[in-house]
């Protein structure tokens, strides 16, 4: 008996090709990303969002050349002693655009120029560079997109209990998912 429901449930989820199959199918997907998949790789990567979708053009580099890029921008950078050799050095040297998929890594140790994600003071995650690294005794860093021309007032002296976990790889256009997803339920990102 319940064998036979089991298998009714099972064939209905897989091979039923109605719209009510295909919503229990949506469901079941969100169920399994949101309180399984989504938390094993948190738990894996050691931070709460290992993922995050990029909603905010403060890290593109406007599709020049890093050349022209830096030419525009060294001013910025030069008066935190970045210097251009140094810039070249960081991860995410040509930055990355609205849409793009983050992968995040929970870390003790944030480097100057390596890219985080923070809680803004709005309750939002912000993804920036670090500017400046300080552990005279308290730790906080500083952040800039690299396409704002100064840091917000939320981004300065930035905690460790703050910070959610630093940039490792992009996966471009994948972010825009979340991003339509938001704006079709009425969210505004």
């Amino acid at each position: 008996m319940i064998s036979n429901k089991i298998k009714k449930v099972w064939n209905f989820i897989w091979n039923d090709d109605s719209i009510w199959s295909w919503i229990v199918n949506i469901i079941l997907a969100f169920i399994l990303v949101k309180f399984l998949i989504y938390p094993g790789l948190g738990f894996f990567l050691g931070t709460t969002h290992p993922v995050v979708a990029v909603v905010s053009g403060s890290m593109e580099h406007n599709g020049i050349g890093f050349q022209d890029w830096w030419e525009l921008n060294k001013e910025q950078y030069e008066d935190f002693n970045i210097t251009k050799k140094e810039f070249l050095s960081y991860n995410f040297v040509n930055g990355f655009n609205k849409g793009d998929l983050i992968v995040l890594l929970g870390e003790d140790e944030i480097n100057r120029g390596d890219v985080i994600v923070f809680w803004g003071s709005d309750g939002q995650p912000i993804i920036h560079r670090t500017i400046i690294n300080e552990t005279n005794g308290l730790f906080f860093v500083q952040t800039k997109g690299d396409n704002n021309r100064l840091s917000r007032l939320d981004e300065v002296n930035i905690t460790k209990d703050r910070i959610i976990g630093t940039a490792k790889y992009r996966v471009p256009y994948l972010g825009w998912f979340k991003i339509l997803f938001l704006n079709l339920i009425g969210v505004d990102v």
